[in-house]
Parts: structure tokens; C-alpha cells; sequence
């Protein structure tokens, strides 16, 4: 099914508060979130997240009725409690705080303990950068990733998310988990019942495996073996200690500057809330000289690139954020594709919730 961005945005906030009892800010800025994965081409962190956030609201991980709170603040630093609030409303309260002390401070770093999932790392960021910043987000995730020379779940997908705005709307915008690929696109693979590509996990006898659904049987059962891949994979041959070294540094910069639970320590008990943490940091572009020559310079070492030689059978170089924000361009002339899995789900939610069903273009 192919929906109009509008139409899915509007039927998003209607389940999250008819259906999950949202208010309508935490329903919108949710919505937003998952909707825009969905038209960047990101459906692992899109509106089929929905049931995620369902399960973790029945399963005490996340409550709709507590708000973020400030505990630790200086003219350059915030420590935010999340009091296992809702993640993207959690995520927007910090990154909006920290935009507003470095527009006066010239920076600020935060960090966030007791959250939720908060969507895309790369939209954060993003929030940011359109107000002139260069940003930084990141978080740890439940356990997934197996450390090298390991063999047991231990950190999570910890993604790491920077923007710095170019000239005009050119803007570098990286997003990228730590592991081979985020758990998420093990959840599409598994959701849509085919095969995921070999190399992104090993089974609980440490061999590769292309069965998204035993590798999300795994992860549901208690045996922590199994699990992904750090970037660069088994090993130290091609690189896979630098991927596990940067989800450390996410984990250390996430769950020890806050205080809070890192991955293994993560969604341990129904009614204590999920336990995610989240790190921020947001600086002024003038800090570094004049904000538009920087600006434009940046545009120009992006353009650089994207114009330089090409491999054979390609005909393109893309710069981080590139394909995400064209994919969004034509989602928004065009439309939203859902897998069936999704239109199934939706179809659930609209009888359950007594909600008119979502209709395509």
C-alpha cells in the first residue's frame, strides 16, 4: 500500500493516542519520528515500531503519565532524568534544552538516563543542525552485539549520529549503528519472512545465519549467545575491534556520564522502565569563525566529493544524508510504501481501536 505522508501522519497520532494512550505532543513528535524514517527509506526504524511501543507500555518499560526532568545542569551541560517517559518526547525535550544553551553558551553537551527508544539517532542530530548547530547523538540499545573475541550479547547497536549543516540545505548528515546493520533491519527481514544476508550475526553456535526469525527468537528467549556483528566483523583481520571499539565509546559516553543502565542492564525487569540512555552534544557554527564561510565550506568538501571520479558501473558518489533526503522528496510527491506486515498491522489497530481504516493513495 502507497499512503500520502499527510494521511499516515494524522492515522500514526490517532493509534498512539486512541490506541496507546499518548498525549497528543508525545502522540505528534512519535509520529513524526516514525513517519519520517518511513520516508527516508528507513523502515526498520518506521511506523511498524508502533507494536514496540505498544509491548513496552504493557510490559511496564515506558509510561505515557512521566514527564523528563533536569537533575544536573550547568551553562554548558544538562543531565536529564527521563523517568522511563515516552523517547521521542524524551529525546526533543533535550535536544530543544541543549540547542538553547549553546545559542547562548556556544555549546552544550547532554545526557539522558531512564529514556526509551527515541526512532532514527540521525533525526536528532538533524533537529539541531536546522537551527544552525553542529550536532551529535547517540544511545545504547538493549543488548545485541557480541565484543570481539566474545561470544555472548553484551552491547547494543549503540548507533552514532552527526550533522553539520552546509550551505543553505546541504548537510552531512551520518547515521550509522555500530554493528554491520541495526537490529532493526533483523526485525524487517524477520517481519517480512525472508532471508537476511549473511555476515550481519552469528547463531548461539557462533556460525553465520541468514534466519531473521530464529536470530528474533533468540533475542526474545534467556540465553544471552547469538547476537550481531560489530562493524568490520569476527575478529581483528578486517576491523571488527574498531567496530566494537566505537559501541563502547557510545556505551560509555551514554550510560556512565548519566548514570545510568548500560545495555546488558537494559529492559532486566517489567515495571522499572527500559532503562536507555542517550548522549548529546550541540555547538554553535560561529564558535570556529564565520558561520557562513565555514557553512560554505563544508558544502564545498561535499561537493568535492560527490563530483570526483567515479567506479566503474556507478555513475553517483553520495554524501551522508543524501539518499534519505531525496527518498523523503519523493515520499512526499509521491507517497509512503508500507510492507503488507504493516498494512496488516494497522488494519488490527483500527478495528481494536475503533479508528477509520488507513487508506492509500
Amino acid at each position: 500500500m502507497i499512503v500520502s505522508y499527510d494521511r499516515l501522519m494524522d492515522h500514526v497520532v490517532s493509534v498512539l493516542e486512541k490506541g496507546l494512550g499518548y498525549s497528543p505532543s508525545q502522540a505528534r513528535i512519535t509520529a513524526e519520528v516514525l513517519v519520517e524514517a518511513d520516508a527516508r527509506g528507513m523502515p526498520s526504524h518506521g511506523v511498524a515500531r508502533i507494536a514496540f511501543y505498544r509491548s513496552n507500555l504493557k510490559g511496564g518499560f515506558a509510561f505515557t503519565d512521566r514527564e523528563p526532568v533536569v537533575v544536573h545542569e550547568t551553562p554548558v551541560s544538562l543531565v536529564v532524568d527521563g523517568r522511563s517517559g515516552i523517547g521521542p518526547s524524551i529525546a526533543a525535550f533535550s535536544v530543544d534544552r541543549s540547542v538553547e544553551k549553546a545559542l547562548e553558551s556556544g555549546t552544550c553537551t547532554c545526557v539522558v538516563r531512564d529514556s526509551n527508544h527515541y526512532g532514527m539517532a540521525g533525526l536528532w542530530a538533524e533537529r539541531a543542525a536546522r537551527r544552525g548547530c553542529m550536532a551529535v547523538a547517540m544511545t545504547n540499545t538493549r543488548k545485541c552485539c557480541i565484543v570481539t573475541f566474545g561470544k555472548e550479547r553484551l552491547l547494543g547497536t549503540n548507533p552514532i549520529a552527526v550533522a553539520i549543516p552546509g550551505k543553505g540545505e546541504d548537510m552531512f548528515l551520518l547515521d550509522m549503528a555500530t554493528p554491520v546493520v541495526a537490529h532493526g533491519k533483523v526485525e524487517v527481514y524477520d517481519r517480512r519472512k525472508k532471508p537476511m544476508p549473511m555476515g550481519w550475526v552469528v547463531d548461539e553456535n557462533g556460525r553465520g545465519t541468514t534466519d531473521a526469525t530464529h536470530i528474533e527468537g533468540l533475542f526474545k528467549g534467556e540465553s544471552s549467545m547469538g547476537g550481531h556483528l560489530f562493524l568490520g566483523g569476527e575478529g581483528e583481520e578486517l576491523g571488527g575491534h574498531k567496530g566494537y571499539g566505537l559501541g563502547l565509546m557510545v556505551e560509555l559516553m551514554c550510560s556512565a556520564l548519566s548514570m545510568g543502565r548500560w545495555s546488558p542492564e537494559t529492559f532486566s525487569e517489567p515495571g522499572t522502565g527500559s532503562g536507555i540512555t542517550h548522549y548529546f552534544s550541540v555547538s554553535r557554527m560561529d564558535l570556529f569563525g564565520d558561520e557562513d564561510e565555514i557553512r560554505g565550506k563544508v558544502s564545498s568538501i561535499m561537493d568535492s566529493v560527490r563530483s570526483s571520479e567515479k567506479a566503474e558501473g556507478h555513475d553517483r558518489i553520495f554524501v551522508h544524508g543524501d539518499k534519505e533526503r531525496e527518498a523523503r522528496e519523493r515520499s512526499l510527491r509521491e507517497g509512503i510504501e508500507l510492507d503488507q506486515a504493516t498494512v496488516d498491522m494497522f488494519k488490527v489497530y483500527s478495528e481494536k481501536f475503533g479508528l477509520a481504516p488507513l487508506e492509500g493513495i
